[in-house]
């Protein structure tokens, strides 16, 4: 059976999910700044680095959670609805197995970690212990929604999340107001209302999917190949998700060892704009990525091809409309955002805006690797490049490096784990390098550099003060937009996107 992949789904599908994150990262961004003022800074570095102890162990179940989705959407291109429910029921198994294992882990190992080697003044010990066993039982109950996220994104529902995502806005709206007016300790009253809220959105998305997918309906199944076959594709990922963790929790516990929390409450201040500007490259690789998984799974190679190439110029296109105004502006912005703003949050956020520019880009062609099923080399190499960041990154910080230099340590690395991704996935899918070149990055490479005039003209003027940086901000900000627009899309995409505009516009 072929499938046809849906240019107007897929834009709908965009625009529905861009309208939750706006939604999202309003509420996001205001929230943080409350939090941050209530908790104070040593506060609010101690709940980050103590939840990033339980988020160590989560590389067990990102591997399960990209195999449970490349299986659904995989089934679905190819038309196979009837082992669809087998594939649901298999991934509820083993999410149910990986949630053992971490809660095993946090409870020995991670629980030691914290107590030994985390630096928590005394006086808050107790507080950290709570927020650490509220992030175990957080952490069961998202691993435990995955299959159901899973089955909303292969069926390309993404309204759901949009209107899922209203009370999601209003909870931690409801959150920050009890956390205003309650006396207690509010370290502990954070963490108690975060798991609550986590807890009641996990519930609904789960009533939703079982109300719409017949899949998603619980039935006692064993089917060993099936289940060996998930596993395993979940095991190569595992080592590239360690990896993952490893430079992402890993980092923030060598911060923590060689700074204190102070230095842990910058990067979650970095980490907070990061993750909200990432939900444009994610939303938009969430409407595209299962007709990736769908035309390479009906054999539609040229399709897949285009695809892949469409998803890179948008996605770079889009970050990028997002990161270079605030990387120009950064010392305003987040002085605007926060009042004081901790030390080295500056240098973290371009650095961190850098890496999410050079990895979401190349992201696609992991989408593509995924749809093969072919990942054991992919992962391999990939995971053991970024496995490489930690222990550079210790030796930086030993020899006097500031806390900015492990994530330049970690930029040099994606760079070159970027090329291997690209080198891997043409020879996994056939992609012509010249075609990869001149569709895609060429183009790319044009948007930035054209874009960039701008910001380097208003730097070399010198002028200083708030209503220079937002101006400069603002004519930065529609400089890339026209640049991305004119260069960065083809004719064809310039006429779908205006079409789909005056339609929402009438």
């Amino acid at each position: 059976m072929s499938y046809t992949p849906n240019s107007g789904r897929m834009l709908k599908n965009t625009v529905i999910l861009y309208a939750r994150m706006a939604l999202m990262m309003c509420i996001s961004l205001y929230t943080s700044r409350v939090v941050l003022q209530t908790l104070g800074m040593e506060d609010y570095g101690i709940y980050n680095v103590v939840g990033g102890v339980v988020v160590m162990f989560g590389f067990l179940n990102d591997g399960m959670t990209v195999s449970t989705l490349r299986f659904l959407t995989f089934e679905l291109g190819q038309g196979n609805r009837k082992r669809l429910n087998e594939i649901f029921v298999t991934s509820l198994h083993i999410h149910l197995i990986v949630s053992a294992v971490i809660v095993l882990l946090s409870e020995t190992v991670g629980l030691w970690f914290m107590m030994e080697k985390l630096v928590i003044p005394a006086e808050r010990m107790t507080a950290a212990q709570w927020c650490y066993q509220l992030s175990i039982f957080t952490a069961v109950v998202n691993i435990m929604s995955y299959p159901y996220n899973a089955a909303i994104i292969a069926h390309e529902k993404m309204s759901a999340f949009a209107y899922i995502s209203l009370l999601d806005a209003i909870l931690k709206l409801l959150l920050v107001y009890l956390l205003l007016v309650f006396s207690m300790d509010r370290l502990i009253l954070y963490a108690v209302l975060f798991a609550a809220e986590k807890l009641l959105i996990r519930m609904v998305y789960n009533v939703y999917c079982t109300r719409h997918f017949e899949e998603c309906h619980y039935r006692w199944i064993y089917n060993k190949a099936l289940f060996r076959q998930m596993f395993s594709f979940a095991g190569w990922s595992m080592w590239g998700n360690l990896a993952c963790i490893g430079f992402t929790q890993g980092l923030n516990m060598l911060l923590n060892v060689f700074f204190g929390p102070v230095v842990n409450a910058a990067r979650a201040v970095a980490v907070q704009v990061q993750s909200a500007i990432s939900q444009v490259a994610s939303n938009f690789q969430m409407a595209i990525n299962p007709q990736i998984t769908k035309t390479h799974a009906s054999g539609q190679a040229d399709e897949t091809h285009s695809l892949i190439f469409r998803s890179t110029r948008f996605t770079f296109c889009l970050l990028l409309i997002m990161c270079l105004p605030i990387m120009v502006e950064a010392p305003l912005l987040l002085e605007l955002w926060l009042g004081e703003v901790p030390p080295y949050a500056v240098e973290l956020l371009i650095l961190l805006l850098m890496i999410m520019l050079v990895e979401q880009t190349t992201n696609p062609l992991a989408t593509a690797v995924m749809a093969t099923g072919n990942i054991k080399k992919y992962e391999l190499v990939n995971g053991t490049l970024m496995m490489m960041i930690v222990p550079i990154s210790y030796c930086v910080l030993h020899y006097g490096g500031a806390p900015w230099t492990v994530y330049v340590v970690y930029l040099s690395i994606a760079i070159i784990a970027s090329v291997v991704r690209f080198l891997i996935t043409a020879s996994l899918i056939n992609i012509n390098i010249k075609e990869y070149l001149k569709k895609a990055l060429s183009k790319c490479f044009l948007v930035l550099t054209l874009s960039s005039i701008t910001p380097l003209a208003f730097m070399l003027l010198a002028y200083s003060g708030i209503v220079v940086g937002l101006f400069t901000f603002g004519i930065t900000l529609l400089s890339t937009c026209i640049v991305s627009y004119a260069i960065g899309l083809d004719t064809e995409e310039r006429a779908m996107i205006r079409s789909k505009l005056s339609k929402i516009i009438r």
